[in-house]
């Protein structure tokens, strides 16, 4: 069994720590499926600069497969970031190379050389999935909490495990919203609530999740990607559209409790960087910026 994680790369770069980290949905997801034993690629575009020559490396160095991570005449996407507290403060976004991302014929066809296909909202990748879930591939998408975007609707016949993020709670409104999906075509919807756990709906019950504690938690990035990691690895082990085995193989598993995305004490790069509140990331240590792109 195997992954392919096709959409967005970017660095995260925190200005009041002057460090960068290689991140991204399809980047985090795919580093987490690896970490849980499932191989796994990137299919996407980086920059020609310095931050794309490290995100091939750091992404080889998980042991990624990125003959389809294409470098493009560019500058590599960031985000500008800060902390306060443990919360993560999203600023300006340069999409760089991303802007002009392309996925081609042979970038589908290797798609479809795997067992499972993940992607996102910002992965500028939905053209392809049609053509990926036709050929018989299971499709994954996240759509984070923009559960009136466009892509939920349009996207609905090429996807079989749909990802949301509602901060409302576990209400009627979110129920209905994920029986909904799943009566239109998904395998399984499922909704993600921070502390509060995750719901799941198979188009027969729901399946409840509860949250596990993660010791010395810094803060909540790429959260969402280990669980979604965590559940897709549960679907490749043999556990298929049962919500409920799904469910607890990724809520006993080590990412979905917080994993390497969570863990002060999985971060070798945390003492790398000499400080004690700092963010986590799946893979690579802090990585100063270059002068000419600490701001914009």
């Amino acid at each position: 069994m195997k992954a392919a994680c096709i959409g967005d790369n970017c660095v995260d770069y925190y200005r009041n720590l002057d460090r960068g980290y290689p991140t991204g949905n399809a980047v985090d997801t795919a580093v987490n499926m690896q970490h849980l034993g499932v191989p796994s690629a990137i299919i996407s575009t980086t920059g020609s600069d310095e931050y794309g020559t490290w995100m091939i490396e750091s992404l080889r160095r998980e042991g990624l497969d990125t003959s389809h991570l294409k470098v493009a005449k560019g500058r590599t996407a960031v985000t500008y970031m800060d902390l306060e507290g443990l919360d993560r403060v999203h600023g300006e976004y340069e999409e760089g190379v991303l802007a002009d991302m392309v996925f081609d014929d042979e970038d589908v066809r290797f798609a479809c050389t795997h067992d499972i296909v993940h992607t996102a909202l910002w992965g500028n990748a939905e053209s392809t999935l049609p053509r990926i879930h036709e050929a018989g591939i299971l499709v994954s998408f996240d759509y984070a909490d923009r559960l009136d975007h466009p892509l939920v609707e349009s996207t609905l016949g090429s996807v079989d495990y749909g990802f949301y993020s509602y901060h409302r709670g576990k209400d009627d409104f979110i129920r209905d919203f994920l029986r909904d999906k799943v009566d239109r075509g998904l395998k399984v919807a499922t909704a993600t609530f921070g502390e509060e756990g995750s719901l799941s709906w198979d188009g027969a019950r729901f399946y409840d999740g509860p949250v596990y504690p993660a010791e010395h938690l810094t803060n909540t990035v790429g959260a969402g990607d280990s669980f979604v990691a965590g559940f897709l690895v549960g679907v490749l082990n043999g556990d298929g559209t049962d919500a409920e085995m799904v469910c607890k193989r990724t809520l006993g598993g080590e990412l979905c409790t917080g994993g390497r995305t969570h863990r002060l004490s999985d971060s070798e790069r945390l003492r790398a960087l000499g400080r004690q509140r700092v963010t986590t990331y799946p893979m690579g240590g802090g990585h100063r910026m270059p002068s000419g792109r600490r701001g914009l």
